[in-house]
């Protein structure tokens, strides 16, 4: 985006001039201020289409003049933060309050024409840039989650049903509404329907709505028109709203309780099941041909415990978000309980993970970190394999002895995380397959129970 207009803040008269010869030489429109107040004077005469500002200034620091244009709706355009002392308690804080980006000083060329580049782009896109964008959609950078989110992105274009299988808690629902956000139906209708949102005696009218030719009270399917109709937990649903779904999608029209014409309907129908149900519908008593319809594109939400890279970045987001929409202080996770949290199982994945960060934020134990016995008591109590793998006395024990303990507990309790299945329990360690049997029998680890 060459001819942006870019203001740089900054109080070293030399950091501008470099700022301002690099960017200019790249085809943008620049224009410097040494204090907050140029800053605010420059802003108000003309309307930048980004701002690097600097944090440590003599009359008013950055972060400062920040929280006052976000408070005002100002400046209305994407703001990149710089610091020569920066920390990551800084970038963070600048985040919260609306910044797109932050770098540190001396800055690099390359470094600073890509975050120049990715802010405008990215600024290009929202509305209002200052307002950063609710989580929605799978977040986090490992291979798992850029392949969801690549497959929702392609998804999206199309109009064609699709089935959503994950474990309770992974982040189905948002997949969908991403999908939904996506698509050109954004601006209609995204109904969410669970099973339980329908009593047995009242099933049609509340799915196909009632009334007579002249008055109608709309049902499930007539507020979901022209948009999306996402079926939560396919499983909970009884046989006989399966049938009614069955039969809307496969002729594209209904007939409302009372109504002596058919009405057609322009629906996109997206639905959850776990892994469980997607491998074997039928036992868990889904209709063949619902299945089959809904099925035409299927997307895996991965368990949280096969990304746990990206467990340190969901705890950052989560953190932001209670305390901006709670007015909790701020605390950052330490280092060690980071480091506990992406080996812990996530038996409730993503959900499980937003409810601990709400907890402890709540509690607030003092002190701007939340240290690792903190989080000791937030969690649940720990299952048999893993005490024997946290607690186990390695220094009493010769070391062929206490390396074949060790080894005995890690593989069991990561057996157990993978739910039993050698192939996924050799990826998750890095080994052999072979080598992996022989191991486990070796070790007297019952992998076929």
């Amino acid at each position: 985006m060459t001819g942006a207009k870019i203001l740089v803040v900054d109080d070293e008269t030399d950091i501008r001039t470099l700022i301002d010869e690099i960017l200019s030489d790249e085809g943008y429109r620049v224009t410097t201020a040494g204090n907050a107040t140029e800053a605010r004077n420059l802003v108000s005469t003309e309307q930048p289409d980004l701002i690097l500002l600097d944090i440590w200034m003599p009359d008013t620091d950055g972060i400062t003049l920040l929280k006052e244009w976000s408070a005002a709706a100002d400046p209305g355009c994407a703001v990149v933060m710089m610091s020569g002392h920066g920390t990551v308690e800084t970038a963070v804080e600048a985040t919260r309050h609306g910044a797109t980006d932050f770098i540190e000083k001396p800055v690099s060329i390359a470094k600073l024409l890509l975050t120049v580049e990715n802010a405008l782009l990215n600024a290009s896109k929202l509305e209002n840039p200052m307002r950063l964008p609710p989580l929605a959609g799978p977040v986090g950078k490992s291979n798992q989650i850029n392949a969801v989110r690549r497959s929702l992105e392609q998804l999206a274009t199309l109009a064609s049903p699709v089935l959503i299988a994950g474990e309770p808690g992974s982040g189905r629902e948002a997949g969908a509404r991403y999908l939904h956000a996506l698509s050109t139906r954004c601006n209609l209708p995204f109904v969410c329907l669970g099973g339980d949102d329908l009593a047995a005696d009242r099933l049609s009218h509340l799915l196909l709505g009632s009334g007579a030719d002249d008055s109608v009270q709309p049902g499930f399917i007539a507020q979901a028109e022209g948009g999306v109709l996402f079926l939560r937990e396919l499983e909970s649903f009884s046989a006989d709203a399966q049938r009614i779904l069955a039969t809307v999608i496969e002729h594209g029209d209904y007939l409302p309780s009372g109504r002596s014409d058919r009405q057609r309907t322009n629906i996109r129908f997206l639905a959850s099941v776990t892994p469980q149900v997607c491998a074997d519908p039928a036992g868990a008593g889904i209709r063949g041909d619902l299945i089959e319809q809904l099925a035409i594109s299927t997307i895996r939400i991965p368990a949280l415990r096969d990304y746990p890279e990206d467990v340190p970045e969901l705890l950052r987001i989560f953190v932001e978000q209670f305390v901006d929409a709670n007015q909790l202080s701020f605390r950052r996770f330490g280092v060690a309980a980071q480091n506990r949290l992406r080996h812990y199982p996530w038996p409730g994945n993503v959900r499980e993970l937003r409810a601990l960060v709400r907890r402890l934020l709540i509690a607030s134990g003092g002190g701007e970190e939340i240290t690792l016995d903190e989080l000791e008591s937030a969690l649940p109590p720990v299952s048999e394999h893993e005490v024997s793998l946290l607690k186990l006395d390695m220094l009493s024990l010769p070391l062929r002895e206490a390396r074949e303990q060790f080894e005995k507990a890690y593989l069991t309790q990561q057996l157990v995380m993978c739910d039993g299945k050698v192939s996924q329990l050799a990826k998750r360690v890095g080994m052999e397959r072979t080598h992996l049997y022989r191991k486990l029998r070796a070790l007297g680890i019952n992998f076929r129970r």
